[in-house]
């Protein structure tokens, strides 16, 4: 299950590795599942991201990314992550960070409020210039990578970690235990 899955980026990467019919896209817009839908044949369901509407124990893995610092509640949220994986499922979640580094910082802010928009060829749309704000304003209140760490350890998660690259993007990954 990709969680928060947007227009399938996450899922689209997940389908290299498994059969597409294997995975589950959610979120809480109909505009982005019908862009996931329309990149992947994949099941897509419309809820909230912390209220999983899926079995306890049905899952062998979960993914979420760039979405975990629009969650209100963290300890419900990994709470109702952990119960819907089976023993020995997988958790992922991907999300982006402030650099100690002021270089990194002022290069990732040039980088998703420049090059992003000018990339994807929607440089000149004020929607796209309005979205990457709100990005980058979301980034600068994110989630510290302790409390997701000991969240995650606290609601009983195993193998906890965190692999960072570039000082800024974050990979948190966990096992449900046996």
């Amino acid at each position: 299950m990709d969680v928060a899955t947007g227009p399938g980026l996450v899922a689209q990467d997940a389908a290299t590795i498994t059969d597409a019919a294997n995975i589950i896209g959610l979120d809480m817009s109909a505009g982005m599942l019908g862009q996931c839908r329309d990149k992947l044949p994949i099941q897509v369901v419309l809820a909230d991201a912390q209220a999983l509407p899926v079995a306890p124990v049905s899952m062998d893995m979960l993914s979420m990314g760039y979405a975990l610092r629009h969650m209100h509640d963290l300890r419900a949220t990994f709470a109702g992550y952990l119960d819907v994986l089976k023993p020995g499922g997988h958790v992922l979640i991907l999300e982006v960070g402030r650099g100690d580094n002021r270089l990194v910082q002022r290069l990732l802010r040039f980088y998703l409020g420049q090059m992003v928009p000018l990339l994807s060829g929607v440089a000149a749309s004020q929607d796209s210039m309005r979205h990457m704000a709100y990005y980058w304003d979301t980034i600068e209140v994110r989630v510290p990578p302790a409390r997701i760490l000991d969240t995650m350890q606290s609601v009983g998660f195993s193998k906890v970690r965190k692999h960072t690259s570039f000082g800024v993007f974050h990979a948190y990954m966990a096992e449900r235990p046996l």
